[in-house]
């Protein structure tokens, strides 16, 4: 066993492979202004061997880290004060989703590891889906206006929250389009803004996977956590770089196929597992 093992017993997680592969994710969330925890979750179970709800977690564990520095890092294209100025929306969709995030944390400590996978499976297919779709959607007119919006608002955050916690995810990709069609906002503020609310949200399910004693998967994978969240957020500052050099029109499908593959692979790993 190599002294750069981050995990004794398992030969995969050697420091270079974990890094290699935050950094990779990294820089495939980066291009299309997310933090890649849609494709961190497959790698962690896939390459890696991790189980459903451990991967879960720790997936959240990286996914906080890379959206902690992701907000400063836009800081100069979207100044921190555009972002606060828009506090009513963010606290609309904060009232749904922090209830959403504790609620859908529960549901994934008390799953079956079966059922868990193919929640995941399906999942991933909805972002697949949504990748595909919403990223060359424009600043417009507001979906609603008045109590219509702030209701909307709230549901839509209380679904994502569900959404974000069952993944481990930040739920960019559900925020960002709800911010751009339900309220009109510019599409980099809204990138911003749904890393606003992305934090608060995963922190609330951190919380509620912190009662289950699956929780202590952390604890027995400090440097692995460490590794990776250093990958990921040097591969989100190299996506961001090399954003606009390679064409939507290419990237979004390519990206959406990767996670329906990984889709598949989850789902079909938990078949091959006997009961």
């Amino acid at each position: 066993m190599s002294k750069d093992d981050l995990l004794a017993g398992d030969a995969r997680r050697t420091v270079p492979r974990v890094f290699g592969g935050g950094a990779l994710i990294g820089t495939l969330g980066g291009l299309i202004g997310l933090g890649g925890a849609e494709f961190r979750l497959p790698l962690l179970m896939g390459a890696f061997g991790f189980s459903g709800l451990e991967a879960v977690i720790l997936n959240k564990a990286v996914s906080l880290v890379v959206v902690a520095t992701a907000l400063p890092f836009r800081a100069r294209t979207v100044p921190l004060v555009e972002v606060a100025a828009q506090w009513p929306i963010i606290l609309d969709l904060l009232a749904g989703s922090l209830a959403g995030a504790w609620i859908g944390a529960g549901w994934a400590t008390r799953l079956k590891s079966g059922t868990l996978h193919r929640v995941i499976a399906v999942l991933l297919v909805a972002i697949a889906g949504v990748l595909a779709l919403w990223h060359d959607t424009a600043a417009q007119e507001p979906l609603f206006h008045g109590w219509a919006q702030m209701v909307a608002g709230a549901g839509s955050g209380f679904a994502i929250g569900i959404f974000a916690s069952l993944l481990g995810v930040a739920g960019g990709e559900l925020l960002i389009p709800t911010l751009v069609v339900l309220f009109g906002l510019d599409i980099k503020l809204a990138g911003s803004l749904s890393l606003a609310i992305s934090l608060p949200t995963m922190l609330a399910g951190f919380a509620r996977y912190s009662q289950d004693r699956s929780f202590a998967v952390l604890g027995r994978n400090r440097r692995f956590v460490l590794v990776m969240s250093v990958g990921s957020v040097v591969g989100t500052l190299i996506g961001g770089q090399l954003l606009g050099l390679v064409p939507d029109g290419v990237l979004l499908p390519l990206l959406a196929a990767i996670l329906l593959v990984s889709a598949y692979k989850i789902w079909r790993h938990e078949e091959a597992v006997p009961a």
